[in-house]
């Protein structure tokens, strides 16, 4: 199946409930989405772009690419300690795509329902067109103006935590194992890269953060992110550091896909792991030793 419009039915058909719901007025088939809005809420809104061999491999399952690219996008919202409410989904596609017909598309459309379907949001519209894999994801949610959580607002003196263990997703990579050989049996590896929870059941954990990002590029570089919109400097301790199981220091570190989110308080947060503090001199250290930020670049195209 390769017309256009017959794909869009597809990809409709493949997202079923998800399609369209309780806030969303008007969902695809339309020049527009039609959504309704919360009172006195701020919208947030961030967009994504994942490309084959870049953000996952072109020849991976495509349930568990969709599913990958929705839960991937909507960390950035919990990163803002915002709600999630609805996304934009622009794909394109080209012969391997097309050549399966409406089987791959609607594989994964479905993989977009899953992880819409856990998130509570609906996939309410987007764009199809021909030419080279790329799918761009447009999240959209709502936020309490005095709950925005940004980067700059950490201190020198306040305690880092990290919600969640680090490591696994950039194990899978290193090990070469992102290729799964049944989709519905994934390693711990392969399940912590291809189904990464964006932490909205951690924003109830988080409430006196005062700053904050999710780990996408690695714990030291999004740490050094935090410390320059902050005007601080960090100090870690290794032996805190929560590793997931089959990963390395190294992993947690530089590695980046953990989706964790990374904050400062004044306070202990239950439920976090403290890894460290904010210090008013500036630059990292791990274990009092200089650490230099490093994660993934896309335009240094390594790690």
């Amino acid at each position: 199946m390769r017309n256009e419009f017959a794909l869009i039915d597809a990809i409709t058909r493949g997202l079923g409930d998800r399609a369209a719901g309780e806030w969303i007025s008007l969902g695809p088939g339309d020049d527009a989405a039609v959504i309704s809005t919360t009172p006195n809420f701020a919208q947030i809104a961030s967009i994504d772009t994942l490309l084959p061999d870049v953000h996952f491999p072109a020849e991976a399952p495509p349930e568990l690419i969709g599913y990958r690219a929705l839960m991937v996008s909507f960390s950035d919202l919990a990163a803002m300690r915002g709600v999630p409410r609805y996304c934009l989904v622009s794909l394109s596609i080209d012969k391997p795509q097309l050549a399966l017909g409406a089987d791959w598309v609607v594989l994964l459309a479905r993989g977009m329902a899953d992880a819409a379907r856990e998130l509570g949001i609906y996939v309410c519209g987007g764009n199809l067109t021909r030419g080279p894999l790329n799918i761009a994801v447009s999240v959209h949610g709502e936020v309490a103006p005095q709950q925005i959580l940004r980067r700059s607002g950490g201190l020198p003196g306040q305690r880092l935590a990290v919600t969640g263990a680090l490591g696994a997703a950039a194990a899978c990579v290193r090990r070469g194992q992102m290729v799964p050989a049944d989709s519905g049996a994934l390693t711990p590896l392969q399940r912590a890269y291809y189904r990464p929870q964006a932490r909205f059941d951690a924003l109830a954990m988080i409430m006196s953060a005062t700053a904050g990002l999710d780990i996408s590029d690695g714990l030291s570089q999004d740490l050094g992110h935090l410390c320059t919109a902050s005007g601080c400097g960090a100090s870690l301790q290794s032996s805190s550091i929560p590793i997931a199981e089959g990963a390395t220091l190294e992993d947690a570190l530089f590695g980046g896909d953990d989706y964790e989110l990374l904050i400062a308080s004044d306070e202990p947060l239950p439920g976090t792991y403290p890894i460290g503090v904010l210090t008013a001199e500036s630059g990292l250290t791990l274990d009092s030793v200089p650490l230099a930020p490093k994660g993934f670049d896309h335009f240094g195209g390594e790690r």
